[in-house]
């Protein structure tokens, strides 16, 4: 009886020296999950380490950034990019050559006075001095849309003959229409000296193109010492990747790639 009371003292002050162990090491519980999370499990089981890939980027690496993991996704991934790239290479005008910077707001009201549209290439309007001998660049605050012969919506016609050949073109997805082409001016009151210059929804006030309509972007250069001349009207308002308002100085070949020769017909504007 001694013996089983001894035992039975010795068994229940090692319970209770284990159990103060316990509590004295801040363990509460345990599993024998090797996956528990709890801190300090009795059975601190070793899990193997796990290889660095770019789909196993730990919650860290939003602020630590490990070396050897490399970003699953790059600047190249990005679908617009290489559409814009192809977009611009296609005609001959790279991207990174493109002044970017927004297009200012149009002036004025709108007014059929100023306002240029795109058909066909016998049927589109031009922005052109009003005055014989004037410059390009000096009519920006002035110039007024002529038509084609044969159309009806200008007061303003354009003399028979200073077309010599056009050319018309749409993007692809219908986000820009342009004309491009050959003058003869010869047959208008246009300074043949003159190098050129530019409209767009700045200049003159007023101006709009009708495929995009008030504010959307438009560029217009005439060229009457290379007798050439172009015009793109844009879908969308400041769209500088394909209206760029800040080329005006480069020409129509590279501010608006197209065709200005017309092999066919025997006619270059060159």
């Amino acid at each position: 009886m001694l013996i089983f009371i001894s035992l039975l003292l010795s068994l229940l002050w090692a319970t209770l020296t284990y159990a103060v162990a316990l509590i004295g090491s801040g363990v509460r519980s345990h599993w024998s999950d090797p996956y528990n999370l709890r801190p300090n499990p009795l059975y601190p089981y070793a899990r193997s380490p796990v290889p660095a890939s770019s789909r196993n980027i730990s919650y860290l690496s939003r602020f630590w950034k490990d070396p050897n993991i490399l970003p699953s996704r790059t600047r190249s991934s990005k679908p617009w990019a290489a559409v814009i790239k192809r977009r611009q290479d296609a005609y001959g005008t790279a991207q990174q050559d493109l002044d970017l910077r927004p297009t200012p707001e149009p002036t004025g009201e709108s007014s059929a006075s100023t306002t240029v549209f795109v058909v066909d290439q016998t049927n589109f309007a031009l922005l052109l001095p009003t005055r014989a001998g004037e410059l390009i660049s000096d009519a920006e605050m002035d110039a007024e849309t002529y038509c084609t012969p044969g159309n009806n919506f200008c007061t303003r016609i354009m003399p028979e003959g200073f077309i010599r050949a056009a050319s018309v073109v749409t993007a692809d997805d219908g986000s820009w229409i342009q004309v491009t082409g050959c003058l003869d001016v010869s047959k208008s009151q246009l300074d043949p000296n003159d190098a050129g210059g530019q409209m767009d929804v700045r200049f003159p006030n007023g101006a709009q193109c009708t495929f995009g309509g008030w504010g959307a972007s438009f560029i217009e250069l005439v060229e009457p010492k290379l007798n050439r001349f172009c015009l793109r009207c844009c879908r969308a308002a400041d769209d500088q990747i394909n209206c760029n308002s800040h080329r005006d100085r480069s020409g129509c070949e590279n501010a608006i790639p197209g065709k200005y020769d017309f092999p066919e017909l025997g006619i270059s504007c060159a």
